[in-house]
């Protein structure tokens, strides 16, 4: 008879020591009374915690590390506001397919509901954000409700889960069997449990695309969720199909490739032309919403759709598919690339169509200098791109908060190799993601590769807090602040419809954000000029201390503040949304 190892453990305990086996990375969190068995656990144990200034911001901070790591993020927060604080940051990971595991306190059972301090419906907010809510009832069961989170988290599309760990679980005690304590290491990581499509749609997918004179290829973040850039990249190369990217799925392949058809959607380069001429589209791991398709207006509704998901609800759901492939992005990427078989027929046959690719990319390009090699002053956003172009290794990850950082990172920053070097919080589009996912990321890919993050002076004033947390946890990487005293996107907006000088709520008091980091023990470097950058970014580098801050005064004209629109020249109509 086996006898196993036994351990007496508060619940609280349990938790961390489950957390501990599976090798979990940061822990971003604020506690409070009920979770203190969790919090000595960690200190025990030797975690990785972190207190965090704004629960939001953990969130954002843990979605960061786990899409750069491809591990789970993980989480905590007490009781009430704490718990509700974490809404929009899981709301993010959730839209965006980002595991997490939260870990919520919850109130004593036997006087719940009796007015307990900071007591709320808090299950019922975070319910619709998440992907399971589950409620420690017996504290015997812990470990087996930490399993359930991570295989949920890291399976089909991925995405949050939240543990509700009552105060009486957290602080009661259990003798548990070492051999209840196992884990599922496949669920450590994403993608787990990975489906292939039906054989026959892949046959029926392949004689489309071998029928077709200009496919093209619309690849979506779940490119990076599913690992599948060298899939994509062999198939690509073997049939001579062109690769565009939504936002969120930049650096499917690299950007310099000469296959890369660069952005599509709301902002592009020449990928929305080649949507329009090509005679098959391949969808892949991307949910055609508003912001690829430009408002549900560039996909042709004529043109042949493949689209490849591993959510099925997803097909369909914006745009007609003729064929739908249900399943793990780089298995269906494989199967077809296998039913395809010898490509240098095909090949051959497309050899002017992917000519044309380098060439318009280049002629392309060369209408952007105007931004990206730009000397006015106050700084062109453009040129900020550029430099970072010109210097970023090709290892480097470039973060962009939510609003126009993520636009003008999409449209003008090239990524140099295939895989997640640029990380964008589409999938709420919140602000106030640069600094916090600046940090993630960081802590995710380690101290030798570099880390740049693009936030606004709005989204620097909403987390600002968080700076200390980096400072604390001698984070090095580069913060660029936007700094156009103003909400930038918003002041646009107003620009482009109701006309110069009818703004409203939206301008911001001139701040010197350089002062502000230096001031909390940070390297901050304000930049006026833009023959300034190259020099800054190189004392940001070179900074293996704290975060470095570069508070850039860009563009005051709301008519330039937004990638490839001139809204001195733009025409709306009742009802648009122009950018």
């Amino acid at each position: 008879m086996t006898t196993h190892q036994k351990h007496l453990l508060s619940g609280g305990a349990a938790v961390a020591e489950m957390l501990r086996r599976y090798e979990v990375g940061p822990l971003f969190g604020m506690g409070g009374f009920q979770l203190l068995p969790f919090y000595e656990a960690c200190r025990k144990l030797g975690l990785r915690h972190t207190l965090i200034n704004d629960e939001r911001c953990g969130v954002f901070a843990a979605d960061a590390y786990a899409r750069v790591s491809n591990r789970v993020g993980v989480v905590d927060a007490t009781l009430g506001p704490g718990a509700t604080n974490l809404v929009t940051g899981l709301a993010e990971s959730f839209n965006a397919g980002i595991p997490i595991v939260a870990i919520v306190a919850d109130a004593h059972r036997d006087h719940a509901w009796k007015n307990m301090t900071q007591e709320a419906r808090q299950l019922e907010v975070l319910r619709p954000v998440c992907k399971e809510v589950i409620r420690v009832e017996a504290i015997q069961r812990i470990p087996e409700h930490v399993r359930r989170a991570f295989a949920v988290a890291t399976s089909g599309r991925p995405g949050p889960v939240v543990i509700a760990i009552p105060e009486d679980i957290s602080h009661g005690e259990h003798e548990f069997d070492d051999a209840d304590l196992f884990t599922d290491p496949a669920t450590a990581v994403f993608q787990s449990r990975r489906t292939r499509p039906d054989g026959r749609d892949v046959a029926q997918a392949a004689a489309l695309i071998a029928g077709a004179e200009r496919p093209l290829l619309l690849v979506g973040g779940g490119i990076h969720i599913s690992q599948a850039s060298d899939a994509l990249l062999a198939l690509a190369r073997q049939e001579g199909v062109p690769v565009a990217h939504s936002m969120s799925g930049k650096g499917a392949i690299a950007c310099t490739d000469p296959l890369s058809a660069g952005v599509f959607g709301r902002y592009d380069r020449i990928a929305n032309d080649l949507i329009a001429a090509s005679d098959c589209l391949i969808v892949v791991g991307c949910k055609l919403g508003e912001v690829a398709t430009k408002r549900f207006t560039v996909i042709p509704p004529a043109t042949p759709l493949i689209h490849i998901d591993v959510q099925a609800e997803e097909i369909g759901r914006t745009t007609k598919a003729d064929i739908a492939l249900v399943g793990d992005a780089r298995l269906a990427l494989e199967d077809i690339a296998a039913a395809l078989g010898d490509g240098r027929q095909r090949l051959a046959a497309r050899a002017d169509y992917l000519a044309e690719i380098p060439v318009k990319m280049a002629k392309w390009n060369e209408t952007a200098k105007d931004r990206t090699t730009s000397k006015e002053t106050p700084v062109n956003i453009g040129r900020i791109m550029g430099e970072l172009n010109r210097s970023l290794p090709d290892d480097a990850v470039l973060v962009a908060d939510g609003g126009f950082a993520a636009h003008w990172g999409a449209l003008l920053f090239d990524t140099k190799k295939a895989g997640r070097h640029f990380v964008a919080d589409r999938g709420f589009a919140s602000i106030g993601y640069g600094l916090p996912g600046g940090m993630g990321a960081k802590i995710g890919v380690g101290s030798d590769r570099v880390v740049v993050a693009l936030t606004g002076d709005g989204g620097f004033n909403m987390t600002m807090g968080e700076l200390e947390t980096a400072k604390r946890l001698g984070v090095s990487f580069v913060l660029c602040i936007f700094n156009n005293a103003a909400s930038g996107y918003v002041k646009a907006l107003q620009h482009s419809v109701y006309g110069a000088g009818n703004y409203q709520s939206s301008d911001l008091h001139e701040m010197n954000y350089a002062n502000i980091a230096n001031n909390m023990g940070c390297l901050g470097i304000r930049v006026e000029d833009p023959e300034d950058l190259a020099a800054a970014f190189e004392k940001g580098f070179a900074n293996k201390v704290s975060p470095t801050v570069l508070d850039i005064v860009v563009t005051r004209d709301p008519a330039r503040m937004l990638p490839a629109v001139d809204n001195r020249i733009l025409k709306v109509n009742k009802g648009d949304r122009p950018v």
